[in-house]
């Protein structure tokens, strides 16, 4: 199996929207890409320093084929909802894991 994890920090002022948005928009959005069965939702609990909070997304993908597929077909699209939504008050980076 395949994750793709999306590390998220976001400012404190927008983070119940940001959390209800994720929720309710953007993660029903990207699972029906069709590209992955599941998904989880998790905060950081040991932040260290600065302003906001981390979240990570992590999506469930059957191979990485499957995951090439998303990035280059749906994801652009995604990545530009979520900027337009939340701007500069998120800052992210992806990973891809296997499961072993």
């Amino acid at each position: 199996m395949i994750i793709y994890n999306v590390t998220v920090n976001v400012e404190k002022d927008v983070i119940d929207q940001w959390v209800s948005w994720m929720k309710e928009t953007h993660i029903p959005d990207v699972l029906a890409t069709g590209y992955f069965h599941d998904h989880r939702m998790l905060r950081l609990l040991n932040e260290t320093e600065g302003e906001g909070e981390t979240f990570a997304i992590q999506y469930y993908a059957e191979n990485l084929e499957q995951l090439e597929k998303y990035m280059l077909e749906e994801a652009p699209r995604l990545k530009q909802d979520h900027f337009a939504k939340f701007q500069n008050k998120c800052v992210s980076f992806r990973t891809f894991l296997e499961t072993m």
